[in-house]
């Protein structure tokens, strides 16, 4: 008897055994989307597939990857791989162990899925190393109605000494296609988020910057890829990625030998080795990810459902109308100057007034960018009864009230940099590099960190009416070095500065949940999803320049949504390009996003002024439609046949706001046709032309009905031949 229990025993834990050696398969999934992960204990992780829903996924467990000539390997794409063994291109993982062994090789251990609410689930895949006590969990969260996954990693250290994280990525994304094309920005000041595209070629292809803080002017962390040719807009596959970090980035793309492109995504490992002491972990951030079989349209509006929800304050609010003084007064006011701008600031409608720079500053007055920056106490000589007296009035003439500051900054003049010398960013006895005739304060200190917080407190207690804040960022970091960091731990700089910035943003919000604040840093030098979920709206450039800002903002809104976009109205000729365009264009274009203007009103000809009050109150009809309704593009304004048109579309698809513009001249003979999207075919729309400057305007039918189902298919035409000719037409369900 014994021996028989003896037997089914054995056999019974045989079972078991074998069963848990079994290959078993991971899902990540949306609403619509999947990611596939087959994994075996003490094996690897093995990255099947990322695209749309399957009905069934058992095949993946018997699926087979192409062997590796002479090895008993194959080319299978691992879930998050590390340097060794037989990898040899771009890792996501690069460490160095105490005892000088410079290989990780990554094993399955488990995986745990927890509900978070009815639109979140977070799956963590837990990773060791074969033989040193390193552990690595891949984090994801997958947002079921967006259709979007965030991907970050945390490292844990169990080995009794520091090991040294070399590199370490928030994603890797294998992708086997045909052809590869790539859509990424560049840009410079006033010139942000220029979008290129291109076929990718054999080697590796890298989007980085390492300049710390305002990362974003001149490149950006967001990516499109097509499979098979250029992206369409309502067609083809295109995957989606946007890394949500303020500081040093960089995302490769590496077409291998076997024809797979291999994406790795994160901070960039530029003089950044972290020493990883004993029980210490380091989490990356978040890589944003989303994917379409239908073009890169609603990879667009994926995001922007996401970020209004999850990655940016009060997402689901409107925003208001501002005046902001900068390009209406600079550094040159009193009193007067801004009581008067408020005072038509409310005869156009405006709803907000924000003081930008210029109004702090006693011993070293900031009547320029050279002196004052880091003394947050108010110009007593320019505003002698305070900022509240100045907020007070704006809130007396129907406007709320917000005001400018740059808290991560200092002037060399100003009483904080001669006081705080240990507190600017510098490399050991090496010059302070100036820029903007400023220096950067070190927010890895603890100590700097709550001086920024108790400026952000400070200004907003002047008045119980600021309502807004204007956070700006106006350089970036050279001759790199801490005071505060121990010299052995300079490279962690780059990492230590974004969590303090992030400290502090949080400090902020706990305190402060409900007012806004814009993220600027020299225009659009911090777009990206992890400053931006802190913030209510970014300022996408200081280019203020309509023609300009249709390409700024056609690239910027692919990934950020309108309603975080401001766009303001500025005066002709236009101070940064000396550009001349129609007053009605300039609106137009603002329109299209967070509408604002940014002069000074009385500059408008009085004979314009009533054009600018009725296009202020025909956006405030359209403003829920264009901040909160679904974006559709059109024509894009790079497809060189000198027309660009978009639109949005209410989620209920009772209203919609369609926006067109004409970039040149076009002749006698050509003119503007299109084809609307997103409408429902079985409603009536009433079209009315808004902004109509003179005459009958630029639409045939403008007060016409048309079906949903005749707009999508037949079309319309408009009368916009000239340059900065403009139409912006409003649909109504009848």
């Amino acid at each position: 008897m014994k021996t028989l229990i003896l037997s089914v025993l054995l056999v019974f834990l045989t079972a078991i055994n074998v069963f848990s050696q079994e290959k078993k398969i991971i899902e990540v999934g949306t609403k619509d989307l999947s990611m596939i992960f087959t994994a075996t204990p003490n094996g690897k992780v093995i990255f099947q597939y990322w695209g749309n829903k399957l009905n069934g996924t058992s095949s993946f467990l018997d699926k087979k990857s192409k062997g590796q000539p002479d090895t008993n390997d194959d080319f299978a794409s691992q879930l998050y791989p590390a340097y060794g063994g037989r990898y040899y291109l771009n890792p996501a993982l690069k460490l160095t162990h105490d005892d000088g062994v410079l290989t990780t090789e990554l094993v399955y251990v488990t995986t745990e899925t927890k509900v978070l609410d009815d639109n979140r689930t977070e799956t963590v895949i837990s990773l060791k190393d074969k033989l040193y006590p390193v552990f690595v969990d891949v984090r994801f969260v997958a947002y079921k109605k967006e259709n979007i996954i965030c991907q970050s990693v945390i490292i844990l250290n169990k080995e009794n000494k520091d090991i040294k994280v070399e590199n370490i990525a928030s994603s890797y994304i294998p992708v086997h296609a045909g052809s590869y094309y790539l859509t990424h920005f560049n840009g410079t000041w006033a010139h942000e988020m220029q979008m290129e595209e291109e076929e990718l070629t054999h080697g590796i292809k890298v989007i980085e910057s390492k300049k710390g803080v305002r990362a974003t002017q001149a490149e950006n962390p967001s990516f499109l890829l097509s499979l098979n040719g250029p992206a369409n807009e309502d067609s083809g596959e295109v995957y989606g990625g946007s890394l949500a970090w303020s500081g040093n980035y960089k995302l490769s793309f590496e077409l291998d030998e076997t024809g797979k492109l291999g994406i790795v995504a994160g901070m960039n490992p530029f003089a950044s080795t972290f020493c990883l002491n004993p029980n210490q972990k380091l989490e990356t951030p978040e890589m944003v990810l989303t994917y379409s079989a239908n073009g890169k349209e609603q990879i667009s509006r994926n995001y922007h459902d996401w970020s209004r929800k999850y990655a940016l304050n009060q997402g689901d609010r409107l925003r208001p109308i501002i005046l902001n003084s900068w390009e209406g007064a600079y550094f040159s006011f009193d009193e007067k100057t801004l009581t008067d701008m408020i005072d038509n600031a409310a005869k156009f409608g405006v709803e907000m007034f924000v003081l930008d720079d210029g109004w702090f500053g006693n011993k070293y007055p900031r009547n320029g960018d050279n002196a004052g920056l880091g003394d947050w106490q108010t110009n007593k000589k320019k505003l002698p009864r305070g900022i509240s007296y100045l907020a007070d009035y704006a809130v007396s003439k129907g406007l709320k009230f917000g005001i400018w500051i740059e808290p991560e900054m200092v002037n060399p003049d100003s009483e904080l940099a001669k006081k705080h010398p240990e507190w600017i960013v510098k490399s050991g006895k090496r010059d302070i590099l100036p820029m903007r005739n400023q220096w950067l304060l070190d927010l890895s200190n603890p100590k700097v960190q709550d001086l920024v917080f108790n400026t952000f407190d400070e200004v907003v207690s002047l008045s119980p009416n600021i309502s807004y804040i204007k956070w700006d960022a106006n350089r970036h970091v050279d001759n790199v070095g801490s005071d505060y960091l121990p010299a052995d731990e300079q490279t962690h700089f780059w990492y230590e500065y974004v969590k303090g910035l992030y400290s502090v943003y949080e400090r902020i919000r706990a305190k402060y949940p409900d007012i806004q604040i814009q993220l600027c840093s020299s225009g659009g030098g911090r777009v990206e999803f992890g400053a931006l979920k802190y913030h209510d709206e970014f300022w996408a450039s200081d280019n203020t320049n309509a023609l300009d800002r249709i390409f700024i903002q056609y690239g910027t809104n692919i990934f950020f949504p309108a309603i975080a976009t401001a766009s303001h109205v500025s005066t002709s000729p236009n101070h940064q390009t000396q550009m001349i365009t129609p007053l009605k264009f300039r609106f137009d274009v603002a329109m299209s996003g967070r509408l604002g203007m940014e002069l000074q009103p009385k500059d408008i000809p009085s004979d314009e002024y009533g054009f600018a009050i009725n296009a202020i109150k025909n956006y405030k009809d359209i403003r829920p439609i264009v901040q909160l309704g679904d974006l559709y593009r059109l024509i894009s304004p790079y497809d060189k046949n000198g027309w660009t048109s978009h639109m949005y579309v209410s989620k209920d698809k009772k209203q919609s706001v369609l926006f067109a513009y004409s970039l040149r001249y076009h002749g006698r003979t050509t003119y503007f046709e299109t084809k609307m999207k997103g409408l429902d075919p079985e409603k009536n729309y009433k079209i009315t032309e808004l902004n109509i400057k003179s005459g009958n305007g630029s639409f045939y039918g403008n007060g016409q009905v048309f079906s949903g189902d005749y707009l999508m298919k037949a079309g319309i035409t408009l009368d916009i031949g000239n340059p900065f000719d403009s139409s912006v037409l409003l649909l109504t369900e009848e």
